[in-house]
Order: structure tokens, then C-alpha cells, then sequence
């Protein structure tokens, strides 16, 4: 992984000249998508050189200090107070050289899927649901529910998010995997302890998908009338839409949009990006067979324990990252567990 590029500031205030300049272009402001984008990359971008600004006066401001150490004592304490606001400064910093991937700065989707279980595992998912809901909040992405499907009896058998925001596929790209809960079941009159399962996937916003080439034979169809639990924006007519790629099994849906249309629109961008992913990701295995690398970090792997009972914990079982604080983690503070990742898989 290349960590040069977050630090090369010069080339990063001649693309924020260039995208200002798109940004005073005649109707450039009627393009809701491209306003989206540009402005994204724009903001992050002097995010980035605001930050790396900083660090370097504090650095300076006390290396300078350090020179006056000797003569004037008191000078020690506000050196010592200014370590935790760098140490803090550079610890963004290295979050930051850790998204270095291709689609890491994209938008993505992210879906939600109970696994065996039934009401366990559906209670489950919309715990998780709320999990990655707060974090999206806290981290200030923009959240979009495409498709929602209550549970039988309580919570979310699936459930499908656009998510908007600098970075969004580089974070979220962490949580891909299926996640295990342990806790005392509040569903059991025994109060037996109960083991349920979901599954988290994660897929980019591709900015091009049209080399993707889908035959309709391949397609299976279905209209169906969405559950309208996913909040204000989910339609509550029969217009959703639910495509079945054939030959891989995929399945997409959509039931934000007013229209059928629409929705047809939208889940196929969906199974676009789901079909190219694939392609990308056995274009990556096949290199790392080649290189004798050994990836475990395939969709359908158990990523992560939540254990309520009998002790509180919550364990990465790929990066060994843990902690005690259940429901904090379940609060939407999972930053750590994304973070140890990002550095697991720094350079591979």
C-alpha cells in the first residue's frame, strides 16, 4: 500500500483548484450526482491538508520548545499537555493512509441478512442494524434505506443501505463478514442462553458499471409490496422490485423509489456492482493463489463474537482486537475494530 499519496499535500491543493474550478462551471450545481461527488472529494481533500497543517505547527511550535527546554522549566508541562492533541492528530492521520485502496473513498452498499434462528436471528440483525446506524451517524454519513424485510414475529430478516459519504466503502469494507451474538435469550421462558447469526455484506458504488453485460434470460423478476418498516423513505405500494441473477444466485432488491421503474433501475445498478465486485474479487484470488497468499476474509466467515453471557465480550476473530464493553460496541463505537483491521490488511 502506497501511505505517500495521504501526505503528498502539494498534489492534493492542485486537485482541490481543480474541482473548485468544476464547481463555478454554468449549471454545475444542477447535477444533484455530480454535486454529491465533487463536493465530497473536495471536502475531504481539504480535510486532509487542514489536518496535515496542523501537525506540522504543533511538531514545530514544539520542537521550538524543546530548544528552550533547558532555560525555562515550565515550558515541560505544556509540552506534555500538547502530546495527547498530536497523539490524536496522528492517529487520524494513519487512519487515513490505511484507505489507500481503489474503491475505498466510494459510496457502497450495505446489507444486512439474518441467519438460522428465526426470531433470535432477526432480533439479532436489527441489532446490528441499529449498530451500524449509529456509527453512520456519528461519523456523519448519509444513510438511505433501498429495501427492508421485517421479521415474522420481531426485527429485520434483511435490510439494504445506501451509504454516502468520504471513505464509506474504505470503513464499512471492515464489517464484511457474518457476526455471532451469545446472550441470554429475551424471546426464551427458560432464559437459556441462545446463539444466533447474521451476515454482513458490503459492496462500492462503482462509478461505471456498463461494461457489466447481463442477458434477461439470466433474470428472474419479481414485483412485490415492501413491508414500509424502513423508515420514511421506504415506498409502501406494490412497486418494489426483487432481480434473481440466475447463474450466480444473486439476489437484489429495491423498494425506495416511487416507481416500479425506478426500482427496476435501481436494483440493477445494484446487481451490476454485486456482478463486477465478484469479478474483482476472483480477479484477486486467482492473483493471490498465484503469490501463495492465504485471504481469509471471504464473505460467509465469522468475523466477529458478541458475548453478553456468561461474561461480556465482544472479540475480532481476524485481528484478535477485543473488548469487554458490549454495549458500547453496540452503540455504534466500532471505530477500534475497524481501525485493527485496516492495519491487519495494511500493504496486502
Amino acid at each position: 500500500m502506497n501511505y505517500g499519496g495521504y501526505f503528498d499535500v502539494d498534489n492534493k491543493i492542485e486537485r482541490i483548484k481543480e474541482l473548485e474550478n468544476i464547481t463555478s462551471e454554468p449549471n454545475f450545481w444542477n447535477d444533484n450526482s455530480k454535486v454529491e461527488n465533487i463536493m465530497g472529494e473536495l471536502n475531504n481533500l481539504k480535510e486532509i491538508v487542514h489536518n496535515n497543517k496542523e501537525l506540522k505547527e504543533i511538531i514545530e511550535s514544539n520542537l521550538e520548545m524543546l530548544e528552550l527546554i533547558e532555560d525555562e522549566e515550565d515550558l515541560k508541562e505544556e509540552i506534555i499537555n500538547s502530546l495527547d492533541e498530536l497523539k490524536n492528530k496522528i492517529d487520524n492521520l494513519e487512519l487515513y493512509t490505511l484507505l489507500g485502496m481503489e474503491y475505498d473513498k466510494n459510496n457502497c452498499i450495505l446489507e444486512l441478512h439474518s441467519g438460522a434462528g428465526g426470531t433470535e436471528a432477526c432480533d439479532w440483525t436489527n441489532m446490528l442494524y441499529r449498530m451500524y446506524l449509529r456509527y453512520m451517524e456519528k461519523h456523519n454519513f448519509k444513510v438511505e434505506v433501498i429495501s427492508y424485510l421485517e421479521g415474522e414475529e420481531t426485527g429485520i430478516k434483511s435490510v439494504s443501505l445506501k451509504v454516502s459519504g468520504p471513505y464509506a466503502y474504505g470503513y464499512l469494507k471492515c464489517e464484511k463478514g457474518v457476526h455471532r451474538l451469545v446472550r441470554l435469550s429475551p424471546f426464551d421462558a427458560n432464559n437459556k442462553r441462545h446463539t444466533s447469526f447474521a451476515s454482513v455484506d458490503v459492496i462500492p458504488e462503482f462509478k461505471e458499471v456498463s461494461d457489466v453485460k447481463i442477458e434477461d434470460k439470466d433474470l428472474k423478476i419479481d414485483v412485490y409490496r415492501s413491508s414500509g418498516a424502513g423508515g420514511q423513505h421506504i415506498n409502501t405500494t406494490d412497486s418494489a422490485v426483487r432481480i434473481t441473477h440466475l447463474p450466480t444466485k444473486i439476489v437484489v432488491s429495491c423498494q425506495n423509489q416511487r416507481s416500479q421503474i425506478q426500482n427496476r433501475e435501481e436494483a440493477m445498478e445494484m446487481l451490476k456492482s454485486k456482478l463486477k465486485l465478484l469479478e474483482i474479487e476472483k480477479r484477486n484470488k486467482e492473483i493471490n493463489d498465484v503469490k501463495g497468499e492465504n485471504l481469509n476474509i471471504e464473505f460467509g466467515s465469522q468475523i466477529r463474537s458478541y458475548v453478553m453471557h456468561p461474561y461480556s465480550l465482544v472479540k475480532d476473530h481476524r485481528t484478535g482486537y477485543e473488548t469487554s464493553n458490549v454495549i458500547k460496541v453496540l452503540d455504534g463505537e466500532i471505530d477500534e475494530f475497524i481501525k485493527s483491521y485496516l492495519k491487519l490488511n495494511a500493504g496486502k
